[in-house]
């Protein structure tokens, strides 16, 4: 049975590269014999550098192309959950607007969401293409994660991400900068869902620059862990409510196939 999927993606500022990004979605979704209906859905953080410009000048070759506009620039967390709030598809694809996660990544994802019984998929990086210290920064913030949370994913930060869209429309996000992808991984753990990881490629960005220095992120993103850690031990200890997911607890199954626990 075809997937039906949306993809949504963040964009501050990538006026080097929504274009040909945009430009790789659409063909890969448009060619794809396993998908079916398919959207896109970008959120542009109040860039100024033209990007908007170019999204709308792309939406006249796109129709299926959906454009989120914030009024300013509130940071890739508010980004990332305006852009899938806005997709109405089964499933949701998460990507990043600059390039590094080659949409053909996909591949792998669609046949695994046709075997049945998963919700929750996340890529880990075969070879991650940062600069050495945003692979420390990461390794280091990933490793805190799963010890805090109790689990072994192998790239638990992964920005490249495709999950049950109900599930994922439904998810209470409060990050307001790129800890979004880590803060994703917590929530669906919290809900008692797991995450199935497939192997992913990473590449270099296709240009510009990144929205965020390096010593105020890993600054951020330490803050972040420990208060996602803190939020978990306060849930097993139970002096917080565990989160009531909205979105059913079943995951949906293959087609003519029964479903299994992912793991």
């Amino acid at each position: 049975m075809p997937v039906e999927i949306s993809v949504a993606a963040p964009a501050y500022n990538e006026a080097d590269n929504i274009a040909a990004a945009v430009t790789e979605w659409r063909d890969y979704l448009e060619r794809h014999p396993e998908i079916g209906a398919w959207e896109i859905v970008v959120c542009d953080d109040g860039s100024f550098d033209g990007t908007g410009r170019i999204l709308r000048e792309l939406q006249a070759g796109c129709p299926r192309l959906t454009v989120v506009t914030l009024d300013r620039n509130r940071g890739a967390g508010a980004a990332i959950a305006a852009a899938i709030a806005a997709t109405r598809l089964e499933w949701v694809a998460l990507l990043d607007s600059d390039g590094q996660f080659p949409i053909a990544n996909l591949d792998a994802f669609v046949r695994r969401i046709q075997a049945g019984g998963v919700l929750a998929l996340s890529g880990a990086r075969i070879r991650k293409a940062d600069r050495l210290p945003y692979r420390w920064g990461s390794a280091a913030s990933g490793a805190v994660s799963n010890l805090l949370h109790r689990t072994r994913y192998r790239d638990f930060n992964s920005i490249f991400k495709v999950v049950h869209g109900p599930l994922f429309r439904a998810l209470p996000l409060e990050s307001a900068g790129m800890n979004c992808s880590t803060e994703i991984t917590a929530r669906v753990a919290e809900l008692g869902h797991t995450w199935t990881e497939l192997p992913i490629e990473h590449r270099e960005r296709g240009g510009g620059s990144r929205g965020w220095r390096f010593w105020r992120g890993a600054r951020d993103r330490a803050l972040f862990v420990g208060y996602l850690g803190l939020r978990h031990w306060l849930l097993r200890r139970g002096v917080l409510r565990p989160p009531e997911s909205r979105e059913h607890s079943g995951a949906p199954a293959a087609h003519g196939a029964p479903l299994r626990e992912a793991r």
